[in-house]
């Protein structure tokens, strides 16, 4: 990846909770000279002005986009990824944070019949997307229980077999992944840390020392998918 020379772009993301934040985004970030602001819901800070960021990322969370009474600030969130769409600039929703997009775009959310939990195959549901590209298989780390509908005006880029939509875009300035291709081992441990409740035998579920066990090269791999798909969505507000 070339560094994006000169870019200026403010970038800005949403995090939910402490364990899941940019992950392997950081390196992007960083080998392109950037920094990121963040709102931390977690920790009530406030938002900016959705006119203020150029490039805004939503992380992923245990929660459901439905959890409004335990999570009141979903209200403020969800108001915030509609405003920043409309200005049509670069948009990436990882998760939870597809899930956010999804809705907003006014797609439904619900759950998946199985967890999807682990290291898991992904097929490229088109044909080779130029500006972000995939292979025709991959693997992808996962942590989820609900999927979405896709949105109108929306193209699916990615499947897996426990769930139909693991990436979408829209025009060039949006991507929601639904997988985390984000994630460093790190960030695996603390999401079994956190999360074991949710390792519940089941078809697409494994056990945490499988998702443990992965290689450095399994997530260098990912990384690299992650890295093409954040150079095409960057290059997006300069079209």
């Amino acid at each position: 990846m070339a560094p994006l020379k000169g870019s200026g772009m403010r970038v800005h993301y949403l995090q939910h909770v402490p364990f899941e934040g940019l992950g392997a985004i950081a390196d992007w970030l960083t080998h392109h000279g950037m920094d990121a602001t963040c709102t931390r819901f977690y920790a009530g800070d406030t938002l900016p002005s959705p006119q203020a960021v150029d490039f805004l990322i939503v992380m992923g969370g245990p929660m459901s986009v439905h959890d409004h009474d335990r999570f009141p600030w979903l209200d403020e969130e969800k108001r915030f990824v509609r405003d920043y769409l409309a200005q049509r600039r670069p948009l990436l929703g990882i998760c939870l944070g597809a899930q956010l997009i999804a809705e907003a775009m006014g797609a439904k959310v619900y759950p998946m019949p199985h967890r999807e939990i682990g290291w898991h195959p992904v097929q490229r549901t088109a044909q080779r997307d130029a500006r972000f590209p995939l292979p025709a298989t991959f693997t992808a780390f996962h942590w989820h229980g609900e999927t979405f509908t896709l949105p109108a005006g929306a193209k699916r880029l990615a499947a897996s077999a426990a769930c139909p939509q693991q990436a979408f875009r829209v025009g060039d300035h949006v991507l929601a992944l639904q997988c985390h291709l984000e994630t460093t081992p790190s960030a695996a441990r603390a999401l079994v840390r956190h999360c074991a409740h949710d390792l519940l035998p089941g078809p697409y579920v494994q056990a945490a020392p499988s998702i443990l066990a992965a290689s450095n090269q399994v997530y260098a791999a990912m990384h690299q998918h992650l890295f093409a798909l954040l150079d095409g969505l960057s290059d997006a507000r300069k079209a």
